[in-house]
């Protein structure tokens, strides 16, 4: 291969010579820097690995400026390889004589180490100490476990742990079952098929605002409708628009939201009223109901027949049928569009304060599912007929709370085609209207949503609810209190019921029997037949959603011939 070639050294001519023995083995050649003015090279202060103008540049980058040769810069690489080989090997060996220590000894160990260390090291064993011992386990769980983890945190604490950090609050808030779980405890309606996560994190949000509000009485503010000259007894509310009906003989359509009057028409002293948007049907106290036209104010039909006044009225414009409840103690069934009485029931003892007509929603032994029902209410009792056009058919069923008529019912009767629903003195009835049986609420089941309820809680705002003296008689399960308010209902629905004494309107929850607010009422105008005062909205009853708590919630008269309304205050 020819003789190896020699570093030709630098002669007078061109430069110093390397000196120290070049030539010579088992010493290496300290190196020398050529300046830029002389061009010639010279000793660094240190080796040149650990020269600060040179310890982050690379051989190739100190060859390429020429601060060093070629030969030199191997050299450089050499002896940092054989460095970094030897403290490897070192570091295993005290890796293992570590590892054979006691836990005791370990951190003594540390301890000195720790306390020989500068800031570059302290700050290094910080960082790293953080990455070991503070785990992010919903970050490293797979996204199912971390769900199921979560299930068993309550709503309040979830919202605490979004604010830990962007992939928390990202992961909680991608829980769709947690979120839907959170607002069905609040009583909310869920709509299944929505599965967008963040949509029932923010349904939460808002169920818990509007929950709070109930818990603090301040989910309601009030207003007035100021029109009539005289008293006003009839009342009746749809779709937003409130209808009254006065003693200065004329009826009113109110728009709730603005308090606009609509229509005014002129009509006859109205006890009841019931409207659609064509059309106006009252019942009077001159005995009589009457069908009034809303755009001409004209009156289309007049039906007589009843010798006493007509305190309640309702029709099906499917059926074309119109029914009437009278102080006459009967109930007259009439065909909506000739006038024309059809048929009328007796068996009442009592002035007829509320007639129902509705479709049937489950399946009984004397009816099925779709078939209109009419129930009829008396002071004592509650009858169900059949809409039928034979003289002097039968009722089908007589329901009462007492055989010896010593419980008295309210005037107020809701019915949606599954159940009955009543107010007494004493508190809540509920009728299955499969079975007309009024069962304990220890037998309900998921097949079989059939109880009953009779809760009359003491209403002291200050005072805590006391039950006793339970006792069974029968099927019926009666609760009474030390002191029974009189307590009327409004509306009941599967999660909550409206009632209202003579300071309070209140709103119960169900599934606890427990009242959640109240809200006071002005000295409004009473009535033993319950006109005078009514329910808005009822589908909130069925649980809120965030959509169906405004509009009204309580209308009743004044005494000045003023309808003062209770309404959903806006959320926050």
């Amino acid at each position: 291969r020819g003789p190896e070639v020699q570093p030709r050294p630098l002669g007078a001519a061109g430069g110093e010579t390397r000196g120290d023995d070049a030539g010579s083995t088992g010493s290496r050649s300290p190196v020398r820097l050529r300046t830029p003015s002389s061009g010639r090279w010279s000793r660094p202060p240190g080796p040149l690995w650990l020269s600060g103008a040179h310890e982050d540049k690379s051989c190739h980058q100190l060859i390429k400026t020429g601060c060093v040769r070629p030969d030199e810069a191997f050299g450089k690489f050499f002896h940092n390889l054989m460095e970094r080989k030897d403290f490897e090997t070192w570091l295993d060996n005290i890796s293992v004589t570590f590892l054979s220590l006691t836990d005791l000894q370990k951190n003594e160990t540390l301890d000195h180490l720790i306390s020989l260390s500068g800031a570059v090291q302290l700050r290094h064993l910080s960082n790293n100490l953080e990455t070991l011992l503070k785990r992010d386990f919903l970050k490293l769980l797979p996204l199912e476990l971390s769900f199921y983890l979560l299930k068993w945190l309550d709503p309040q604490t979830l919202l605490t742990c979004c604010l830990v950090s962007k992939q928390w609050n990202k992961v909680i808030s991608a829980c769709t079952e947690v979120w839907q779980t959170a607002c069905k405890n609040l009583g909310w309606q869920i709509d299944d098929s929505v599965q967008d996560a963040l949509h029932w994190k923010k349904v939460y949000l808002k169920a818990i605002l509007r929950m709070k509000q109930l818990e603090d009485h301040e989910a309601f503010e009030t207003s007035s409708l100021i029109g009539h000259s005289a008293r006003v007894y009839a009342l009746y509310y749809k779709d937003g628009l409130l209808c009254t009906g006065s003693d200065d003989l004329s009826a009113k359509l109110w728009d709730v939201s603005t308090g606009q009057c609509v229509y005014g028409i002129q009509t006859h002293t109205c006890a009841a009223v019931k409207f659609d948007e064509q059309k106006l049907v009252t019942g009077s106290f001159d005995n009589t109901v009457a069908c009034w036209e809303w755009s001409s104010g004209a009156r289309t039909q007049h039906f007589r027949g009843h010798t006493g006044a007509v305190f309640s009225v309702d029709y099906n414009d499917e059926l074309d049928i119109l029914v009437s409840g009278s102080a006459d103690f009967t109930v007259k069934v009439w065909a909506l569009s000739a006038g024309t009485c059809l048929n009328t029931l007796t068996g009442h003892t009592e002035w007829v304060t509320k007639v129902v007509l509705q479709k049937c929603k489950v399946k009984s032994l004397l009816h099925s599912p779709g078939d209109y029902i009419l129930l009829s209410a008396d002071k004592y009792e509650i009858k169900i007929w059949p809409i039928g056009r034979e003289i002097n058919c039968k009722c089908l069923k007589t329901l009462s709370v007492s055989e010896d008529r010593s419980i008295c019912l309210q005037p107020r009767l809701h019915f949606d085609g599954k159940y009955i629903v009543c107010s007494s003195a004493l508190g809540l009835y509920q009728w299955d209207f499969a079975s007309y049986d009024i069962l304990s609420s220890e037998v309900i089941s998921v097949e079989e949503f059939v109880f009953a309820m009779l809760i009359a809680p003491r209403l002291c705002p200050l005072a805590d609810i006391y039950l006793s003296d339970l006792y069974v008689l029968g099927i019926v399960m009666v609760i009474k209190t030390p002191e029974i308010a009189n307590l009327a209902l409004l509306g009941f629905g599967d999660v909550f019921a409206l009632l209202f004494d003579n300071r309070y309107l209140y709103i119960m929850d169900l599934r606890t029997e427990s009242l959640i607010s109240r809200w006071p009422l002005p000295e409004y105008r009473k009535s033993k037949r319950g006109s005078s005062f009514l329910a808005g909205e009822a589908s909130w009853l069925n649980g809120l959603d965030g959509h169906n708590d405004t509009g009204l919630v309580f209308a009743t008269s004044m005494p000045d011939h003023s309808i003062h309304l209770v309404l959903w205050k806006e959320h926050g």
